[in-house]
């Protein structure tokens, strides 16, 4: 405690001693002045102590506020450099001049599909102009970002350079971009005006630095909108050639396990939408089967009461099926109705048996194997006789030509003859090479080639051109049957040409027409097929279904082609 004089001294006569150097003096105060002055100052304090702390709450809040818009919107206030979030820190705003930021990944993982639209609108030429659509926003912070390459283990393959790091927003999009085309090539026809990019950047200058593959071929966008009209099914046949020697090929579940046929299975023939299965034979039943090559469902089956079925054909265009046996009258099967006629006797006609028959590709005209060498023409529409056409010997097989147009038959005369049906008359007759009895024609699906078969089991393909030319040598001789052969089949690309015979066990031979070579592995070694009778490909290619006497109908995959 310090000791405080009661004699008052005057301010003057404390300044002149402190002058005069005689030691400082302790000068007792007014109490209630000195009271009032703590008291101001207190007072003071307080009222700064709170506008601080108002100021350190409003800028709270200010930040509070930016940092809920970033999070809502993405990084507003300061541009992210990608790959360094972990090791960038918050600065004040007085240091930094920016709020707290906060970095959404799904914002920026987005970068600016329109920035990179703009940069472009800025340096493609007129013509590009003419095509390209302008962004309708641009961000102008986006052409600040930075994107580091290096630091994320997933980006790195976006380097050109292995020492590169940082590089653009903008070039970073392009070269997003660039390897998407590089993993997806198969999307330009999407693109409805990839005709008119021409100098389209993607297209050149990003292949050329990432070596991207873009999809060629669509190029004709009218050709696309003709496919897209319709609604047939879009089949993509495979280009790739069928390897002789051994067939690959997968034995699946019988096409008829729900509903076995009591007698001999002579017509097994696939729809054109290659899901629906026609079975038919002497039990005088239709099967209709739904093949997956799993389960083979059972649709329908249809009893004709008066008609063991000796041949059941679709119309090509898949509207209705025509069944004959051995009766001078035949069935014409409504699809869509479920309901059977019975068509015949044709007026005029003496025949007791119309079981063989072909239909024309066009679905206009069915051609029935008629006595002493005609052949009889029927409307498909009208089911009434349109026309005859007369051999010199008689008729055994007949087989269409260039899509309905022509129709080939053989018979017991060993010659070829071809049918102008336009005119109805013989356009070409030769002799088929050691023929004596023609007992089968077929023809392939474009019509290029056609074979020959005969009761003695030889089987000869020509060029049908060449035919119609003058040779009259075959192409290939194929003898590996030694009875009459009673059925022959191109498959839908005519590399394979069945040919089987009825009259002994598992003679049934696939041939690969490129080579004229038979397939090694066929029939299967340790695989009965008894009596084959009769076979069918589907439209695509992928099954072959075998029908035989015993009343089953074996089902196959062909492992080459993708498509039913």
């Amino acid at each position: 405690m310090s000791l405080i004089s009661q004699n008052a001294v005057s301010r003057n006569r404390l300044k002149t001693k402190t002058e005069d150097g005689e030691g400082p003096l302790v000068v007792e105060e007014n109490k209630d002045v000195e009271d009032g002055k703590e008291s101001d100052l207190q007072t003071s304090r307080a009222k700064k102590r709170k506008r601080e702390k108002e100021k350190r709450s409003e800028m709270e809040q200010v930040k509070e506020m930016k940092k809920l818009e970033n999070i809502l919107f993405g990084s507003l206030y300061a541009p992210v450099e990608f790959g360094k979030e972990d090791e960038e820190k918050v600065q004040p705003e007085a240091e930094t001049g920016s709020a707290v930021y906060f970095v959404d990944p799904s914002a920026n993982s987005m970068l600016s599909v329109i920035e990179e639209d703009a940069q472009f609108s800025g340096e493609s030429d007129d013509e590009e102009e003419a095509w390209q659509k302008k962004p309708v926003w641009v961000d102008e912070e986006e052409e600040q970002t930075n994107v580091n390459i290096a630091k994320v283990n997933r980006l790195r393959k976006l380097r050109k350079e292995e020492g590169e790091s940082l590089i653009s927003g903008a070039e970073y999009v392009s070269r997003l971009r660039a390897q998407h085309v590089k993993l997806n090539p198969g999307t330009e026809w999407a693109q409805l005006d990839s005709r008119s990019r021409v100098n389209d950047p993607y297209d050149e200058s990003s292949d050329e630095e990432t070596q991207a593959v873009v999809a060629r071929g669509y190029e004709d966008t009218e050709a696309v909108d003709d496919i897209l009209r319709t609604d047939e099914d879009l089949v993509v046949k495979s280009s790739a050639k069928l390897s002789p020697g051994l067939l690959e090929y997968s034995r699946l579940i019988d096409a008829n396990a729900e509903e076995s046929s009591n007698g001999p299975i002579n017509s097994v023939q696939f729809h054109r939408n290659a899901q629906l299965l026609l079975v038919a034979g002497l039990d005088r039943r239709l099967r209709f089967f739904q093949i997956d090559g799993k389960r083979n469902t059972k649709i329908q089956s249809i009893f004709l009461e008066d008609c063991p079925v000796r041949k059941a054909s679709f119309l090509p265009d898949g509207s209705q099926a025509i069944i004959a046996g051995r009766r001078k009258f035949f069935y014409s099967l409504d699809l869509v109705k479920a309901k059977a006629d019975k068509i015949g006797p044709l007026v005029g006609r003496e025949e007791k048996s119309l079981e063989f028959f072909e239909v024309s590709p066009d679905s206009s005209v069915i051609a029935f194997v008629g006595n002493e060498g005609y052949i009889l023409l029927v409307s498909s529409k009208t089911k009434e006789l349109i026309g005859t056409l007369k051999m010199n010997g008689t008729v055994r097989s007949l087989a269409f030509a260039d899509d309905g147009k022509q129709l080939l038959s053989s018979g017991g005369d060993g010659q070829v003859y071809h049918w102008d049906l336009r005119t109805r008359t013989c356009i070409h007759r030769a002799v088929d090479e050691g023929c004596v009895n023609g007992t089968a024609l077929c023809t392939s699906p474009d019509g290029t080639f056609f074979a020959a078969g005969s009761d003695s089991g030889i089987v000869n393909v020509y060029n049908r051109q060449e035919f119609l030319g003058g040779k009259r040598k075959p192409i290939k001789t194929i003898e590996n049957l030694t009875t009459k052969v009673d059925f022959m089949k191109f498959n839908n690309d005519a590399q394979i040409l069945a040919i089987c015979s009825t009259m002994k066990k598992n003679s049934l031979k696939l041939i690969h027409i490129p080579s004229y070579n038979v397939f090694s592995n066929w029939p299967p070694p340790n695989r009965n097929l008894q009596y084959p009778r009769c076979l069918d490909f589907s439209p695509g290619g992928g099954f072959m279904a075998v029908g035989n006497a015993a009343g089953k109908v074996f089902l196959y995959k062909l492992n080459h082609y993708h498509h039913a």
